[in-house]
């Protein structure tokens, strides 16, 4: 009996668009719900509850992602349940006056509920060494100092237990696919939208594709300023300070994002992006950072909605038959508008085939050798509008799915 969870429908709505309670936009339906499917340890994977008032969105997590994770060298830390309950603004803005910087700890949430951590190992230079906590400068940088802890997917768990990513969350999306604009992946305690590495060329229209880049530049330097650790002994990118903020050098402001349109917001939206360099490898300041765009509500990963709130039910769990192989996958938006993103789930078999045919049986597209705990991307936007079959093939399993393109 295999399980196919499927993704709450992306709705595409314009930022700037008022929202009212009869209406929903990603920043509703593109959380990962799932009841039953379970990942690490047995626990009960991505996103539980999505609930919403008019100004807030409330999402209930355990942070345990479904795709496989570990192991994390020379961490001795656990992923545990954590009972999360996040809020988001639904009505975000800029922060005009001093900004809020990216504390220790969550920050925001991944699509899957998995918490994002900002750039430091939460250890400063005191003049003599390293100690504890955050410093005003000389923070260390946690792909340095912890990097050697992330298992593949990089991410590790917390003393807490809560597994996140200071980093690009690989296992979320596919981001080797530098064709398609990536998919929304997260958002961020100001309420907005977070994507993976890859946007449109141009801020204002869709259309050619191009790969993110920070506009941090790593220093020259040969010395640190103000007492700071030894470069002989700590290199330059040891610290996020060793990092300078160069307008006009990236795609990407001083809180790495930008104003741009989306798919998922077509009308325009600040959004931030994540950012790797050319080889994949995480770019500082890797998600967000320093510091917020937007004006931020509450940090609390235990929040109690206030109320009235309405629970936003996304489409049930579907089951599948299949005779001795695994097939499970998730799609997402449904009915699609312009892209279909695909997800593998970490159990599956590898080299799976995605074929998408018209009702007269014609083949359309086609995804060769599709892998577990990766996204991918179908482009649709030159297909017309109407009922489509996706069909998964892996040996001798076949999984078939209604795909229903909108005008």
């Amino acid at each position: 009996m295999i399980k196919k969870l499927l993704f709450s429908v992306c709705v595409a709505m314009a930022f700037y668009t008022p929202v009212v309670m009869g209406q929903v936009g990603p920043d509703i339906t593109s959380w990962l719900q799932n009841t039953t499917l379970t990942g690490y340890a047995s626990l009960t994977a991505n996103v539980q509850l999505v609930q919403y008032s008019a100004n807030e969105v409330y999402v209930s997590t355990g942070c345990i992602p479904l795709y496989a994770i570990g192991p994390w060298p020379t961490n001795p830390n656990i992923p545990s349940w954590q009972n999360f309950v996040c809020e988001f603004p639904r009505h975000p803005v800029q922060n005009t006056g001093t900004a809020t910087a990216v504390g220790l700890g969550t920050i925001g949430l991944w699509s899957n509920g998995v918490s994002i951590f900002n750039s430091e190992d939460g250890f400063h230079w005191s003049g003599t060494a390293w100690a504890m906590g955050p410093g005003t400068q000389w923070n260390r940088n946690a792909l340095i100092f912890e990097g050697v802890s992330f298992d593949s997917c990089l991410g590790h768990p917390a003393p807490g237990g809560d597994y996140h990513n200071h980093v690009n969350p690989k296992c979320l999306y596919n981001d080797a696919d530098s064709t398609h604009h990536s998919p929304l992946i997260g958002y961020a305690f100001d309420g907005f939208p977070i994507y993976g590495a890859y946007g449109y060329a141009s801020a204002t229209t869709p259309g050619a594709v191009k790969r993110m880049k920070s506009s941090y530049i790593l220093s020259t330097a040969t010395s640190r300023a103000a007492g700071g650790p030894p470069v002989s002994t700590y290199p330059m990118g040891d610290c996020i300070d060793d990092y300078i903020y160069t307008a006009g050098s990236g795609d990407l402001d001083v809180h790495n994002g930008r104003t741009c349109v989306t798919p998922e917001y077509p009308g325009g939206t600040y959004a931030y992006f994540v950012t790797i360099d050319d080889s994949l490898k995480p770019a500082y300041p890797f998600v967000l950072g320093p510091t917020y765009y937007g004006v931020v509500g509450s940090t609390s990963t235990h929040i109690t909605p206030a109320g009235p709130d309405t629970t936003y039910t996304p489409a049930s769990l579907a089951v599948n038959q299949q005779a001795g192989k695994t097939i499970k996958y998730v799609i997402a938006p449904n009915p699609v508008q312009d892209f279909a993103y695909i997800y593998m789930d970490a159990g599956n078999v590898n080299n799976v085939t995605a074929t998408l045919y018209d009702m007269n049986g014609r083949a359309l597209r086609a995804i060769y050798d599709l892998q577990p705990s990766i996204a991918y991307a179908m482009d649709m936007t030159d297909i017309a509008a109407g009922m489509y079959i996706l069909k998964f093939v892996s040996g001798d399993a076949v999984v078939t799915e209604k795909i229903v393109k909108n005008k």
